[in-house]
This record gives structure tokens, C-alpha cells and sequence, in this order.
């Protein structure tokens, strides 16, 4: 799989799917699959039974992963695609939009 353009931390956009619009920042990233989760995304009703850890059991609400093709990163509040660029001998991103470096 190519480089993974999106940070844990990022602020991101989701641009497919049932949260399409929904701003967020990134949790956690699974490199393996190309999928992340998005804070206030894709949220998803999970039914517990009851075990030693959990009495009570019940449902929660939590996030689910989405893929990252489904999200853009945000720069300034808007949308843009990331590039890659060598500053100062170091790999930065930058966005492309505007050409800022990200980190």
C-alpha cells in the first residue's frame, strides 16, 4: 500500500458516505487495511451481554473504522489533497491547494 497521507491528530473531512460532511479528528489509524477512525464518525450501536467485567451489559455507542480514501484532510477549513515535498533534507507534507507545508 502507498504512504498513508493522513496523521493520527489530523483534522479530516469525511467526503463519502452516511457521515458525508462530517468534520473530525483522526484517533487511531490501522496501516494494515487503510482504514481510520474518525472522531464523531461512523458511529455505530454495539449490544453487550453481561460478564464478570460488565454486570449490567446493555448498549453502547462508538466509533467505527472508515476507510481513508472516504476522508480529506483539512487545511485552513478547507479540503486539499496531500503532497509530499523535501524541505531542508527532511520529507514534509504539503497540501496542495495552497502549497503550505503541513508538518
Amino acid at each position: 500500500m502507498a504512504t498513508m497521507k493522513i496523521k493520527v491528530g489530523d483534522n479530516v473531512r469525511v467526503i463519502a458516505g452516511k457521515d458525508k460532511g462530517h468534520d473530525g479528528k483522526v484517533k487511531r489509524i490501522d496501516h494494515k487495511t487503510g482504514r481510520l477512525i474518525v472522531e464523531g464518525a461512523n458511529i455505530i450501536t454495539k449490544h453487550n451481554k453481561q460478564n464478570a467485567q460488565d454486570p449490567n451489559g446493555g448498549i453502547i455507542r462508538k466509533e467505527a473504522p472508515i476507510d481513508a480514501s472516504n476522508v480529506m484532510l483539512l487545511v485552513n477549513g478547507k479540503t486539499t489533497r496531500v503532497g509530499f515535498k523535501f524541505v531542508d533534507g527532511k520529507k514534509v507534507r504539503v497540501a496542495k491547494s495552497d502549497g503550505s507545508v503541513i508538518d
